[in-house]
Formats: structure tokens, sequence, C-alpha cells
């Protein structure tokens, strides 16, 4: 199968590389000439994703056009927030797939990515959700993974999850696009607060519950928006949020260690190649959240703290001095959580 992905960066390469390595025609799209080039020629990407062979049949290009000229199939992984740009009035053929692999929320618009797909391409496709925890350094080395693949069509879910499918990368479908989206944004707002109590000394008890209460906020919202409440105890829910809340490879936790240590955010961005899709997100998920009229006390926090210039021993004080409520999902009666198998 010919596929296009497109975008360059580290989860970007990795999802080409897996593609590329099972036998596919893969091409993939770099914003930077260096990196395709450098792809192209010595087969790595040392700008995001440097120490890894990349099969030497994986081509690359910064030509979008040239990228997505009689593809099968189309994964997209820009960074959410330059999304709309890059595929702003592209056409593509209504038969081919669009997966999208990023993980956000657009802060102008508050639109998830397949909704800014579906505004944007002046034609498209199906589209689906990848999603699920999955480091990219991880994939590179084949350790064994467990993903989501989200869409209302379970017989595209079916067809497109056997082209990633891997025996060591396994993909699981599911039927909810927009709680699997819901929860791919809003656990890295997580993993920064994850990351902030760790860097504040806290051990983990408090990581625990940041966690855990951190899930209640994303199942909340998600719910609010229409979401299948069983999305966030799954793969792309709390499989998600604990890796990137723990993870030693995840960057928003870093952000977050960092912030808890006394650095500035501007320093701490300034040193980064990739992008920690968190710190948007935290401005679009609070705006979300508010629009929704669902309490959301973590994902306040977090905003507070790099909008607004709270500390963040100040953000965990205002959290810990809440009134106490009832374990649970607030606001979500039993009823929300049952689920119909059949």
């Amino acid at each position: 199968m010919k596929i296009s992905v497109v975008g360059a960066g580290s989860w970007g390469t990795a999802l080409a590389s897996l593609l590329s390595g099972s036998g596919h025609d893969v091409t993939i799209w770099a914003l930077e000439d260096e990196v395709a080039e450098q792809i192209n020629r010595s087969h790595k990407n040392d700008m995001y994703l440097a120490g890894y062979d990349l099969p030497p049949a994986l081509r690359a290009s910064s030509s979008l056009e040239e990228v997505l000229d009689d593809t099968e199939l189309v994964v997209n992984v820009v960074p959410t927030q330059f999304v709309a740009r890059v595929w702003n009035s592209v056409s593509l053929p209504t038969s081919v797939p669009v997966v999208t692999a990023s993980k956000g929320i657009e802060r102008s618009t508050l639109r998830l990515v397949t909704g800014i797909l579906d505004d944007v391409l002046v034609s498209h496709g199906p589209l689906l959700v990848l999603s699920g925890p999955s480091f990219a350094e991880e994939v590179m080395k084949r350790h064994p993974t467990n993903v989501t693949l989200a869409s209302e069509d379970r017989n595209m879910v079916r067809q497109v999850a056997e082209v990633f499918h891997m025996p060591w990368f396994r993909v699981y479908g599911w039927h909810d696009p927009t709680g699997v989206q819901i929860a791919g944004a809003l656990k890295n707002v997580m993993a920064i607060a994850s990351g902030a109590v760790e860097g504040m000394g806290f051990g983990n008890n408090t990581r625990a519950a940041l966690i855990t209460r951190g899930l209640s906020e994303i199942a909340r919202i998600g719910v609010a928006m229409g979401s299948d409440p069983m999305t966030f105890m799954g793969l792309a829910g709390l499989g998600d949020l604990v890796l990137t809340c723990t993870g030693g490879l995840s960057r928003n936790r870093m952000v977050g260690l960092r912030l808890g240590r006394g650095e500035s955010l501007e320093d701490i961005l300034a040193g980064m190649n990739s992008v920690a899709e968190g710190v948007a997100t935290s401005e679009s998920a609070y705006r979300l959240a508010e629009s929704l009229g669902v309490d959301s006390p973590i994902i306040s926090a977090v905003y507070s703290g790099i909008y607004e210039g709270i500390s963040p021993r100040d953000a965990l004080n205002a959290l810990l001095s809440r009134t106490l409520k009832q374990d649970g999902i607030e606001g979500m009666s039993l009823d929300a959580w049952s689920y119909d198998r059949k």
C-alpha cells in the first residue's frame, strides 16, 4: 500500500518506520528540508529521533504535494496547533482514509483534530484516530505496544488496523473518536501536573492521587461532549494517562518536572526540539471545560501556572484547599458507566 505520513517529528518518524518496515511504500513529509534530506541520504532523523536507523525504503520530502501523490492512506502527525496551516485547502480522494495521530485541542477554536481536518480539507476520505500509550523510542525498539484506532465506521477500523498491526504493535478498534481524542489531548495536561508535583519533591502517593483525579476530570469533559465513558478506562484513556504521567520519555512530564523545580517555561521550551502539546492544550482544555461547565481543578491549576504566573506550590495548595468531595466521577451517575457490550 502507498502510504503518506505527514509530520516528521519523533512520533511521525516512528510510525513511518513501522509502516515502511512492514513492507508498505511509505513517504514522509518533513517541514524542514534538512530533515527530509537526511532521511533520504543516511536513513536517520537526528533532529527528532536521534540514534535510530530508519528503513532504507522510507522516502522523505518537504513537498506535501509530492508526498500525497497517488496515496492510498494518509497518516497525520502534525502538531495540533499547526494542523490547519499545513492542511488548509488540500484535496484528498474520498476513497483515501485519513488517520490522525496528533494529540491536542486547537487553541483558537477548541476544535479536535478531526474537526480541524474536516473543516480545512476541501475533500477527504474517512477520518480515524490513532492513540494510546506509545513512546516513539520504544516503538523503534519494537517493545510490545498496544494502541487504539477509533472511528464510528467499524469496518473501516478493521481495514486500517490491519495496515498498522504487527506482532509487537497491536491495534485495538474502538467506536468513539471524540473520546479517544479528548483522552489523548488532556493526558498531556495531566502529565505536566504530574511532573510538577514530582519536581516539588512529592512522591508516589501524590502522583497516584493526581493520576486518579486527573482521569476523573478527563472523563467528565469527555462525557459532557458525548463520549462513551468506557473510552477512558481503556488504552487511549487510563493507559496513555499512566504512561505520560510516569514515563521518563514523556516531554510533557519533563516540562512539569522542570517547572516544579523552579525553572521558567521560556527556558524549558527554548531547549526543546519537539513540541510538548500539553503547554498549548492546557489553555484549550481550561477554556473547553469552562464552556462545558465542567469542574476541572487540575487543568485549572496547570493553566494558572503556565499562563497566569501562579507558582506550582501555590497551585497545589489551591487544589488541596478545595471542598471535600465524594470519590468517583462527580457529576456522573452510575448509569453513565454502564456499557452495552452487544
